[in-house]
């Protein structure tokens, strides 16, 4: 992939939910893509992205949901992000860019990027596209796709596997960690599957002072 293939974002078209979020329709030449933005009072955010099949609050009983909502109170914005066409690595990779590119109409110049299984590998992929992404958090990711994860350095790298993970190995991470240069982490649960379930806490925890730390505290964030 490269820049040329870069899907335009032309019109947003917003929809109040509760809770301070709203559901946002991010309409481009090749279709609309579907998402709900958490706004904060920050210029910091994260784009999250789900696997293969989509969907909007993440593995782990939804913690892209939680922490959205929870990030909200550290001045870091959110984009739950869903694709336009699930399982289609480089089609799914434009979706993201788009979502930083709705963050930079919105004043958000610093973004993360978090992507789960399929979705880990899109989220590095689509970090070496855009300077405007400052971190990448990989949850067990898959490698497919990942082959540029290089390009990432000098910004930070957060791999995370599940020990027990049966629909994609460990290894997956070990090999992509590997191919990564510094500043990287690989973080690996024992005894957690797939979906993280088993850590949910430690997860959130550990993800949320992440998050915080690589894009900056904002002291106009709510309290």
């Amino acid at each position: 992939m490269d820049n040329k293939s870069k899907l335009e974002l032309v019109r947003v078209e917003s929809q109040p939910l509760s809770g301070a979020k709203a559901r946002v329709t991010l309409t481009t030449a090749r279709g609309d893509i579907e998402a709900i933005f958490h706004p904060a009072a920050g210029a910091s955010g994260v784009v999250w992205v789900c696997g293969s099949r989509g969907g909007l609050d993440g593995p782990s009983f939804g913690i892209f949901d939680t922490l959205s909502q929870q990030l909200i109170y550290q001045g870091l914005s959110s984009l739950r992000l869903d694709y336009r066409l699930p399982g289609d690595f480089n089609q799914c990779v434009l979706d993201v860019l788009v979502g930083v590119d709705f963050f930079q109409q919105k004043g958000v110049d610093k973004v993360a990027l978090v992507g789960h299984s399929f979705g880990g590998a899109v989220v590095i992929m689509a970090g070496t596209m855009s300077h405007q992404v400052k971190a990448v958090v990989g949850l067990a990711s898959q490698t497919f796709g990942a082959h540029r994860v290089h390009e990432l350095s000098p910004r930070p790298l957060l791999l995370i596997h599940g020990e027990r993970d049966r629909n994609l190995p460990v290894r997956c991470s070990e090999d992509i960690y590997q191919w990564a240069r510094e500043p990287k982490e690989l973080v690996i649960y024992q005894g957690c599957g797939h979906f993280l379930r088993e850590c949910h806490q430690e997860l959130a925890d550990r993800l949320k002072g992440w998050l915080v730390d690589k894009l900056g505290y904002s002291p106009a964030a709510k309290s």
